[in-house]
């Protein structure tokens, strides 16, 4: 139990460091200042956990622990110090963002069985941890939403979250549904990006 624990913690702070990376990464790309940026990195890293946590009524995970600030400050210090290629590549963005939404999936799903919710609960509640602080972030920094373009961004995370509920159902162990349902959400990112994949656009009656 202690290894399942001490896995989740460091999901989590890779997740949260990974996640701060790409709002800061972004925000740095628009010259935003050091606050500012700083600031787009928290959002990005708690809000997702902070709509799921409100939403399930438990206390709010961020305000339980000075931790989220500080690794979120790491997160900075690292867009600064490596700023050249971190920033001028893009394709370093998709690498970020991928991994935090990946774990941030995970999380959602498994604090989400821990107070006793079912699974297809859990499943949208990891969509909502994975995804929502990236929706923020693209609103703070004035572009459009990944999670409402045609990429497959949301669809990945139910995808995971599929995957772990079909290993639960066979019995695998926690950390294979977690690793499981982590590698989907990534694969199905870069293979997305990789050959395009998309789902189908709304389209005007005119069209």
């Amino acid at each position: 139990m202690d290894f399942e624990i001490t896995f989740l913690i460091i999901i989590e702070i890779i997740g949260t460091i990974a996640f701060a990376i790409s709002g800061i990464r972004l925000a740095a790309s628009k010259r935003f200042d050091w606050f500012g940026a700083y600031t787009v990195g928290l959002v990005t890293a708690i809000g997702g956990g902070t709509v799921r946590d409100v939403l399930l009524d438990i206390p709010v995970f961020w305000m339980q622990t000075w931790w989220y600030l500080a690794v979120t400050g790491i997160a900075f210090v690292i867009v600064v110090l490596f700023r050249k290629i971190l920033v001028r590549r893009t394709k370093t963005l998709l690498v970020f963002d991928t991994i935090g939404l990946a774990l941030f999936v995970v999380i959602g799903i498994q604090k989400t069985l821990a107070v006793g919710y079912p699974m297809w609960v859990a499943i949208v509640m990891g969509m909502i941890t994975g995804s929502f602080g990236g929706v923020v972030r693209d609103i703070l920094i004035n572009d459009e939403p990944l999670f409402f373009r045609k990429d497959i961004y949301a669809t990945a995370c139910i995808a995971g979250g599929i995957v772990y509920w079909a290993i639960l159902l066979c019995g695998g162990s926690d950390i294979l549904q977690q690793s499981c349902c982590a590698a989907t959400v990534i694969l199905l990112r870069f293979f997305a990006v990789k050959y395009e994949w998309a789902l189908p656009q709304m389209k005007h009656d005119n069209e």
